[in-house]
């Protein structure tokens, strides 16, 4: 009796042939959900600053502190590698490793050069005494210009890990999953940054 029922227990509950997944099938999925991990975040630190971002502390404001002209070029060089890693999302279309990884490397300049206009201006805003701890708007300003400064960085180094294992093992399913997921963040970061550039910078301007 005790081995008919160990029969049906195994007949119920294991399979003879385990069900097959292809390999990377959940990746997307899954770095989809990242991203909306992600996406409370920055709404968190969005809604902060709405809060705080009139808090002066009887110290500067934006207007004393923003320099718009340059703020405006870092949101370009943002913009360029957005553009450049969609060239480079054509390239691996076509199979074309050569060029996915010259329009990476652009990719990397870019957003190199917009992490070095932000550390400029922090640093700027620094020596002219508007530290975080000067005020509410200062602390809100610094975590949320720099968490998104943080992002980039992981994603240039991201970006960098992908260059050197797509020229090692060349288009593979996987390394080309691998792109598809970093263009995912890549192209996230922008829209960020085009809601800091507007919230942060321009209405900051008129207050």
């Amino acid at each position: 009796m005790s081995a008919t029922a160990t029969e049906i227990d195994r007949t119920v509950f294991h399979l003879e042939e385990e069900p097959h997944h292809e390999e990377g099938s959940s990746t997307m999925l899954g770095f989809w959900l990242y991203l909306m991990s992600d996406c409370l975040i920055f709404a968190m630190l969005f809604a902060v600053f709405g809060v705080l971002g009139g808090n002066y502390a009887a110290g500067p404001g934006p207007k004393e502190l923003f320099d718009l002209e340059l703020v405006a070029v870092n949101t370009a060089m943002l913009l360029f590698s957005s553009i450049t890693y969609g060239f480079a999302m054509l390239a691996m279309d076509r199979n074309n490793q050569r060029q996915t990884l010259v329009w990476l490397a652009i990719t990397g300049l870019f957003g190199l050069a917009f992490l070095g206009i932000e550390l400029y201006e922090f640093a700027h805003l620094i020596h002219e005494g508007a530290t975080p701890q000067r005020s509410a708007f200062l602390s809100a300003f610094f975590t949320l210009v720099g968490t998104h400064g943080l992002h980039v960085t992981f994603g240039i180094i991201w970006l960098v890990t992908l260059m050197v294992q797509v020229s090692m093992k060349g288009l593979i399913p996987a390394n080309k999953r691998r792109l598809m997921c970093l263009s995912m963040f890549w192209h996230f970061l922008d829209v960020i940054w085009i809601g800091v550039f507007t919230f942060v910078y321009l209405l900051g301007m008129l207050r």
